[in-house]
């Protein structure tokens, strides 16, 4: 390792306008070395690693690239200076092969696709990535499109690399070649750092941890001298229990049972194939699947908002009586206690209206309960006085529209509601995307809540380790359709857990295949 850092930043400030995104941050990441960026929502980490990049230019602070001071204004100066970014949301063109995507924007006047093609194959070799230089974009999986971008930045000679949130969206399998990949890059001497909200990779890939909170540099330990308890403590100030509490179901009654189901999309390409299962009230059912499996589908179809091919809902209402939900309308269905919580990437497109303060937000979903002209607005501002303070919500106040709040609290403002108006089957999807660790927490024991008073939860993640402590039972989607029903509780043989559910989430499914579709949880 060198005795000079690839990269330092010293007193780095970034405010826009009265708020101060980072200040007098300094950090420092050696060639050969693999830092991990660890910080609550809103801490500062990518605005930090996006003035590294150059899409963000400090207001104060130096950066020193090999001990010489650099100035980045663009991400071309980046470039130029050897600094790669790896961002979240791919930026590459569908109908592109990946090599023309890779070398889009290079400008050495000529275009020798097959020279460029063997350099791909050739880092490829080099770092042990797996990829057809030929394939187009459109037919990638979530995996090959990131290595397409981490090659991209690797061809034009990138040695220090940032990747933000690298597994958000890839299969264990997937992450552990990923992380093989980096230890490769690590051993050829390049500087990486990682934003990432999972300790327990921090724990396996890095060997130093910056941390960050509101802002602010906290400090930087090495991996192996530090555990997951201390780095929680290091970013939120105060001990934080990390265990979610799972209690065994008592009486699980059937309240939703879905049969047969299957939804085309507007190309008229099957998006959700033969699924069938039951959900009980008094507990949590999970829903395991790669991005773009079925997940979204599957919860709007019962919600209402997907037309189907076939397939039926029933909904076993606890006074007895079975309801059809395919003949409902959306309010219908909601008026009988069916919710559904879904938090997609854009928070503020379904659920709430940006303009709107949190009170409002809250009686959209009980205007229809004022008599006359009239709007009952004391329980809605109750409800949202009891959000704010439950789910630590930072607001100047109730009345604040939720456009003016950060994705985390506008997130915070929708799963609250819908946690709130007592369903007796409750969807949620991605309910703690983008949260803090201590909001994270607070939702997953308001879930519990809800198992523990006879709800059925429907719960779809992207964390295999919180599916695998939170529920009861796991579905695994692949491809729009059940390709295993694994129960958390179990522990397979021969491989762990999450392995086995990564396994089903690439498994190739039959359509009507009724041994794949066939549920643990009901023989």
């Amino acid at each position: 390792m060198s005795a000079v850092p690839a990269i330092e930043l010293k007193g780095i400030t970034k405010t826009f306008g009265d708020v101060v995104a980072n200040e007098n941050v300094d950090l420092s990441v050696y060639r050969g070395e693999i830092l991990s960026i660890l910080g609550e929502n809103g801490s500062g980490k990518t605005t930090l690693m996006n003035m590294i990049s150059g899409i963000y230019y400090p207001d104060a602070g130096h950066i020193f690239i090999d001990g010489e001071e650099v100035v980045i204004r663009s991400p071309k100066d980046a470039f130029r200076y050897k600094i790669g970014m790896i961002h979240q949301h791919f930026k590459l063109i569908d109908v592109f092969t990946a090599t023309e995507n890779i070398v889009l924007g290079l400008s050495d006047g000529r275009y020798d696709i097959a020279a460029y093609e063997q350099r791909v194959k050739e880092i490829c070799e080099r770092y042990g990535f797996s990829l057809d230089p030929a394939k187009k974009i459109y037919d990638m999986s979530v995996s090959e499109k990131q290595t397409v971008e981490i090659i991209k930045v690797l061809f034009r000679g990138a040695d220090i690399l940032i990747l933000d949130e690298p597994t958000a969206v890839l299969t264990p399998q997937e992450t552990d070649r990923l992380f093989d990949v980096l230890r490769r890059m690590k051993q050829d001497g390049k500087a990486i750092i990682i934003i990432t909200h999972k300790l327990h990779e921090v724990m396996s890939l890095s060997d130093k941890v910056a941390v960050l909170c509101k802002g602010q540099y906290i400090g930087t330990v090495k991996t192996a001298e530090t555990n997951e308890n201390k780095l929680t403590e290091m970013m939120v100030g105060a001990k934080v229990d990390l265990n979610i509490h799972r209690s065994d179901p008592v009486n699980p009654t059937p309240r939703l049972k879905v049969d047969g189901l299957n939804c085309l999309n507007e190309d008229g390409i099957p998006v959700l194939r033969n699924i069938s299962f039951t959900a009980n009230g008094g507990e949590i059912l999970g829903i395991a699947g790669i991005a773009g499996s079925g997940q979204r589908e599957l919860l709007e179809s019962i919600a209402g908002l997907q037309n189907l091919s076939s397939g039926t809902i029933i909904y076993h209402n606890p006074d007895g009586k079975d309801e059809d939900l395919r003949n409902k309308s959306p309010r219908e269905i909601r008026e009988l206690g069916v919710r559904l919580s879904f938090v997609p990437e854009d928070r503020l497109g379904m659920g709430l209206v940006g303009n709107m303060g949190i009170i409002d937000n809250m009686m959209l979903r009980s205007y229809r309960k004022g008599r006359g002209l009239f709007l009952n607005r004391s329980t809605p501002a109750s409800l949202a006085d009891r959000i704010i303070d439950e789910l630590q919500v930072v607001t100047p106040n109730a009345k604040t529209p939720v456009r003016r709040l950060s994705g985390g609290n506008v997130q915070k403002v929708l799963v609250g509601r819908e946690i709130a108006s007592a369903p007796t089957v409750l969807m949620v999807a991605y309910p703690v995307r983008g949260l803090d660790i201590n909001s994270s927490f607070t939702i997953y024991r308001l879930l519990n809540e809800q198992k523990d008073r006879g709800t059925a939860v429907i719960f779809v993640g992207e964390d295999l380790d919180v599916l695998i402590e939170l529920c009861d039972r796991i579905i695994v989607l692949s491809s729009g359709a059940i390709s295993g029903v694994v129960d958390p509780r179990v522990q397979p043989n021969g491989m762990s857990l999450k392995e086995e559910i990564g396994l089903l989430m690439t498994k190739k499914t039959v359509s009507g295949d009724k041994e794949e579709t066939k549920e643990d949880g009901q023989q």
